[in-house]
């Protein structure tokens, strides 16, 4: 299966919306919330239309919810005419204010150049972002991607950047081990945020790597875990 097959099956979020988080009640003015609210429960009753526009209030106002969910129904054509580029931009916008789920999301838009030309290493460093931040999908697309050769150690963002480098003393004769020690982390990085679909990845990994490539994954998962 292909890194793109990978990521629609994974991306149910982009589909999905979300819902008010509380903290927001303290920073944000009641309009704004009750505007994602009213576009909320619209949303649930299948009237996309009043959900748009509610949306697209509490968006304009700098709701990142409202901006993530906006962006779907752009993206999925629901009260809307389908448009990949404006869903580009509020999925930006919400990411930008570090919503993890429209980083993921954005990451997707980058891969497949919906709506954005593409740009692979850009849609790593939005799925890095969210990995760290706990999503278990992102995570599971970097491993994937790593296994599958998609990206490479060379090729990789900061967060293992110098681990890497040092990796790849230990087995400079074969670039290929580099990566499958990263996808083997990246895997772990899944299934620590419970996603068990990475369980058969992690598996066939496993079979592919050598001790010495296993010890040096699981060193590296752990040093992640305490930084």
């Amino acid at each position: 299966m292909g890194i793109m097959s990978k990521i629609n099956t994974t991306n149910a979020p982009i589909h999905r919306l979300r819902t008010l988080s509380c903290a927001l009640l303290l920073i944000l003015p009641p309009s704004v919330l009750a505007d994602y609210e009213d576009g909320v429960n619209a949303a649930f009753k299948g009237d996309f239309e009043t959900a748009l526009h509610e949306f697209t209030m509490a968006a304009e106002e700098g709701l990142d919810l409202a901006q993530y969910n906006l962006a779907i129904l752009y993206f999925t054509g629901q009260g809307v005419e389908q448009d990949a580029a404006e869903a580009f931009r509020w999925t930006e916008l919400a990411a930008l204010q570090g919503h993890v789920a429209a980083q993921f999301n954005l990451g997707s838009l980058y891969y497949a150049g919906d709506g954005v030309k593409a740009d692979v290493d850009k849609a790593v460093e939005m799925f890095e972002g969210a990995a760290r931040a706990g999503h278990a999908n992102a995570a599971l697309i970097l491993a994937n991607m790593y296994a599958d050769g998609e990206i490479t150690s060379d090729e990789e963002p900061s967060l293992y950047a110098q681990l890497s480098n040092y990796i790849s003393t230990l087995f400079s004769d074969e670039q290929a081990r580099t990566d499958l020690v990263l996808a083997h982390v990246w895997a772990n990085v899944a299934i620590a945020n419970e996603n068990s679909e990475a369980d058969a990845l992690l598996m066939d990994l496993e079979g592919r790597m050598s001790a010495k490539q296993l010890s040096q994954a699981r060193r590296q998962f752990a040093q992640w875990q305490i930084q």
